[in-house]
This record gives C-alpha cells, structure tokens and sequence, in this order.
C-alpha cells in the first residue's frame, strides 16, 4: 500500500484502494480536489478531505504546501489535467510527497458523494 504513494502520479484504481486502507488506518494522506464549487458540488469522490479550486491557487497554495511537507497529498480533478498541473508546481517547489490522480472523476469508478 505505501508503495504507491511513492509515485508521483495515481490510477483510479489504486485511490480506490488506499482511500479504503485509509478508512482503515492503515495508510495516511490528503485527498484535495481542485476543481471549481460547482463541479464539486455536482459530484466528489468520497473521501476527499479538502476543495481548493485551481481558480484561486494563488490564494490557498503556499498555505497547503507549507502545512503538509511532511503528509502525502493526492490532487484531484475532473480528467487529472488541472491536478497535474498543481502536482507539477508543488513538486517543483519541493514538495515530494504528492501525486496526481490519473484520469480524475471522469475515470473514477468508486463511491462519489453529491
């Protein structure tokens, strides 16, 4: 299980899996979404601690990096685009601990919450 957050990008499948390990205790990380308040609110992966849409990244990102440097952070989105691109910047900055969910929502196949 902690072998895939080693990685710097996450399939469906495995967040489908670590998020039940998770609920378990047997694995810790955050699940952020950054998609916009209303694709959030027409549907979430369950399981998603937090929404900082990309939109105000400027606002919520130097805050987020700052307070999980030493925690694993899963971004989300709705095709793994945006998230990508946030995963991208955060690691460049030196954050090695996250990963991009491949495929976001749109692949996801697990419980979504409305």
């Amino acid at each position: 299980m902690q072998q895939i957050l080693e990685k710097s990008h996450i399939s469906s499948g495995e967040l489908e899996s670590i998020l039940k390990a998770r609920e378990e205790g047997k694995i810790d990380f955050l699940l952020v979404d950054v998609r916009e308040d209303m694709e959030y609110n027409m549907g979430h992966i369950k399981g998603v601690d937090i929404l900082k849409p990309t939109s105000t990244f400027q606002q919520w990102a130097q805050e987020l990096f700052e307070s999980t440097k030493d925690k694993y952070v899963i971004f989300t989105c709705r095709t793994g685009s945006r998230s990508g691109q946030v995963q991208q910047v955060f690691a460049q900055n030196g954050h090695n601990r996250t990963l991009n969910h491949i495929g976001g929502i749109m692949s996801y196949r697990g419980e979504v919450e409305k």
